[in-house]
């Protein structure tokens, strides 16, 4: 039916979870509603779409892999030179190998084949091209899947829970 966004304790986002472990934690009295969406479960539960934890739960940092699909998302799905969106992208190394770059998350982004084949291998500077936004790696896994789920509209609520969006 629904995923649920769960928060901590300090209403930061934690987990995304089925509505059934939400169910689960609210009736256990392990967490609290904090957004429905109008839809009722049994004739006395709403179905959530945002709880919040009673207790604060501490989390270890979780690595995102550094993959094109991941790059391409970090970079909505369009070039960083021209703008243009499309199913063709390619990924443009920002520092060319050839001179040293590496793959990493700042010199990795994502680029139609036309200003890829323009750029060459040269620098943005030296091809006379300006990226939309500089390259860095997102803040944590859990928001980098957050926004897929924001950014697709599905989940409208918990857009105020999601900074930067």
């Amino acid at each position: 039916m629904a995923n649920v966004l769960v928060l901590n304790a300090s209403y930061e986002p934690l987990n995304i979870t089925s509505w059934r472990r939400a169910i689960v934690l609210l009736l256990k009295g392990k967490a609290e509603q904090i957004e429905h969406n109008g839809i009722y479960v049994c004739s006395d539960i709403l179905l959530p779409t945002v709880i919040r934890l009673r207790y604060y739960v501490r989390v270890p940092y979780k690595d995102i892999p550094l993959t094109r699909r991941n790059i391409i998302h970090r970079d909505s799905h369009s070039c960083q030179y021209c703008g243009y969106t499309g199913d063709d992208l390619t990924l443009d190394h920002v520092v060319p190998r050839s001179r040293g770059g590496c793959d990493t998350w700042e010199n990795l982004v994502t680029a139609c084949v036309r200003c890829n084949v323009r750029k060459g291998n040269r620098t943005p500077k030296e091809a006379n091209m300006i990226l939309g936004c500089p390259p860095r790696k997102p803040y944590s896994s859990l928001y980098f899947e957050l926004t897929k789920h924001v950014k697709s509209g599905s989940n409208k609520e918990w857009k105020k829970y999601v900074i930067g969006l």
